[in-house]
């Protein structure tokens, strides 16, 4: 199969084999770009390949352009990469590899094309284009990746057991692929990272949670996870996640299975956001629940609590997982902890002063508690589906009404605490703290509106009742 005519488009494959040509070097773009090509998937990173040195040809491709092109080289490595326009484009040269056991950094020497394909982690990845003009737009496809990409198929060139006991993150990517281009993984290929799967823990977290997110950021991320799940990977890094699985029983009396029902809510929310902690809200929002988990003989399973202790968790999962501790974690913490609120709004009864203290509670994160809710729902009942929906149309509206009329979305204090020092000529303390959380509560309780007159009246007012004045 030839690529001729497809190549000669890119005006880059062609200057990289001329030069390639002057230089005396057998060149071929490979990897990831080959099999997006092939697929018709659209891909700014392109990977080059020769035999002999890499850097050497970025650096003589670089120089080739009239414009400043910038050029990173990175000696310890023995690549090199140029930006231009949008394309990242890395240039390398063939290698092949060998591994410890306890390390998944490589020993690299100079090798051949085939070397060098033979070390590469899937077939569909393992595939190369000649851009040499002798040459130039042949396919060079040794492990049938193209009868693989037909097949839908993720699977390694060589000895899984080797690939992934070679570098354990590749189980990720592979589950990682498979989720992002809607793959199977090749039985054998399944079978190996079955097998290896606490070779996972000679990984770093950071490089899990790259996988693991790019996997949560698919169109359909319960997939990444239910491979992941039943490779056993997820053991091996989010232990919390999987003890949502299953369900217990007594007598007639049994639970959901938690573990699938977040899969759920994953996928649901994945349909209104490609926010990646909104969806890590939705991952973690029943995290508490099996350490909450109780038998009662009249009600059954009771999940009490789960949201505070699942809001409890999150800076600590979060931690070991290595993922950020600054407000995203926070606004994750936030959202599990307030997903149940919205709930119980849901009656005609509601109270301006209950959705007043959610959106003081929720500030500007609102509007995602209420797709987090609305991903809740996953009753098999279609009927029920609708009238629980239906009712959080209600709660929106409310929700509209009242942030319209007192304005306590990210509620700032009419009186600030060195206003309160400064009109009655106080030292800070508890009596400063108590007044403002009175003015608060009155705001938040609708007895007095939302502004400073109004808070300026009621605070003389307490003053004189704790003797202030």
């Amino acid at each position: 199969m030839n690529y001729q005519d497809a190549l000669q488009a890119h005006e880059i494959f062609t200057r990289v084999g001329k030069i390639a040509d002057k230089l005396g070097l057998e060149t071929y773009v490979v990897g990831g770009y080959v099999r997006d090509f092939i697929m018709g998937r659209a891909c700014k990173d392109i990977d080059f390949v020769c035999v002999g040195s890499g850097i050497g040809l970025a650096e003589a491709v670089a120089a080739s352009y009239t414009q400043h092109v910038p050029l990173s080289v990175f000696k310890n490595f023995g690549t090199a990469n140029i930006r231009l326009d949008d394309y990242e484009i890395e240039f390398v040269g063939a290698r092949k590899e060998s591994y410890r056991a306890d390390s998944r950094k490589p020993l690299v020497e100079d090798g051949s094309l085939a070397e060098d394909q033979e070390r590469r982690d899937f077939t569909i990845n393992a595939m190369a284009i000649s851009v040499n003009k002798k040459t130039f737009g042949q396919l060079i496809d040794p492990f049938d990746g193209i009868k693989d990409i037909r097949r839908k198929i993720i699977r390694t060139p060589t000895d899984p057991m080797i690939t992934f006991s070679d570098d354990p993150l590749r189980m990720m990517r592979a589950i990682r692929f498979a989720a992002q281009l809607n793959f199977d993984i090749d039985p054998d290929t399944f079978d190996a990272l079955l097998q290896s799967a606490p070779r996972l823990q000679i990984i770093s977290n950071e490089r899990v949670i790259d996988e693991l997110n790019k996997i949560i950021l698919t169109p359909k991320p319960s997939y990444g996870f239910k491979l992941l799940f039943a490779g056993k990977l997820l053991h091996e890094f989010f232990p919390e996640m999987v003890e949502l699985q299953g369900v217990d029983s007594v007598g007639d009396k049994s639970h959901k299975d938690n573990f699938y029902h977040t899969l759920q809510v994953l996928d649901n929310i994945c349909q209104s956001t490609d926010d990646l902690w909104l969806r890590w809200a939705a991952i973690m929002h029943d995290i508490g629940k099996p350490p909450t988990k109780r038998f009662n003989e009249k009600v059954g399973w009771t999940f009490h609590g789960h949201e505070d202790k699942g809001a409890r968790m999150t800076p600590g999962i979060f931690r070991r997982l290595k993922l950020p501790l600054d407000e995203r974690m926070k606004y994750v913490q936030k959202l599990v902890k307030l997903h149940l609120r919205p709930i119980a709004l849901v009656s005609d009864k509601v109270t301006d002063s209950a959705v007043r203290r959610l959106l003081f509670d929720a500030g500007d994160a609102i509007d995602d508690l209420m797709k987090l809710c609305r991903a809740d729902v996953t009753s098999k009942n279609n009927n029920k589906v609708q009238r629980i929906l239906a009712n959080f149309d209600k709660v929106e509206q409310k929700i509209i009404e009242v942030e319209e009329k007192d304005q306590v979305r990210n509620f700032q204090p009419p009186v600030s605490g060195e206003e309160i020092m400064e009109i009655f000529n106080i030292q800070p303390g508890r009596l400063v703290g108590e007044l403002k959380e009175e003015i608060k509560e009155a705001i938040l309780e609708g007895q007095i509106n939302n502004n400073k007159a109004d808070a300026l009246k009621l605070l003389h007012k307490l003053a004189t009742q704790k003797g202030i004045i």
